[in-house]
C-alpha cells in the first residue's frame, strides 16, 4: 500500500470535502468541511490527519485530546479504498499521536445501527461501553448568561 498519513495541509481541502460528502451524505450543514476544518485548524491542527495515495486524499480522521481523554471523530475512507487497511492505518497514527501526548484512553462515538463500523473498531481493540451520549447545540453568538 502506498498510502501515507500526515497532518492536513491546505491542498487537502477539496479531497476531504469530497470524501466527507461521500462518507457522510446525511450530514447537517454544521458538519461540512468548510465549517469543521477551519475550527479544527484553530485547535490542535496537527491532529487532523489525512491519508493520501500519492496526491489523492483517500481517508481522514479528526483527533482530539483534552488532557484526560482522547477522541476520534470523522474517520472516513473513500468507498473505493475500504477494506484495504486505510482506516486501520489512520487509527494507528491517531493512537500513536495521542499516546505521545500522554493519553491513556480513547473514546469515539458510533451510531449503534452501523454494525460495519462497530465491527471495524472492535477489530482494532475498541469495546462498547454502556453510556448515554448527550449533546446540546449552542447557536453561534448566543449568550446563555443573560
Amino acid at each position: 500500500m502506498s498510502v501515507t498519513v500526515k497532518p492536513y495541509c491546505d491542498q487537502d481541502f477539496e479531497g476531504i470535502d469530497a470524501l466527507w460528502r461521500e462518507a457522510f451524505p446525511e450530514d447537517q450543514p454544521r458538519h461540512r468541511a468548510d465549517v469543521v476544518i477551519p475550527a479544527k485548524l484553530a485547535f490542535q491542527p496537527d491532529l487532523l490527519l489525512v491519508a493520501r495515495d500519492q496526491e489523492r486524499v483517500v481517508g481522514s480522521v479528526m483527533v482530539g485530546y483534552d488532557g484526560h481523554r482522547g477522541w476520534i471523530n470523522r474517520l472516513a475512507v473513500l468507498k473505493s479504498r475500504r477494506a484495504q487497511g486505510v482506516g486501520a492505518l489512520l487509527m494507528r497514527e491517531a493512537e500513536d499521536r495521542l499516546r505521545a501526548l500522554g493519553c491513556h484512553k480513547i473514546n469515539l462515538q458510533v451510531r449503534g445501527s452501523n454494525r460495519t463500523v462497530v465491527d471495524f473498531y472492535r477489530s482494532l481493540g475498541y469495546d462498547v461501553e454502556e453510556r448515554i451520549s448527550m449533546s446540546k447545540l449552542i447557536p453561534p453568538g448566543s449568550d446563555q448568561s443573560s
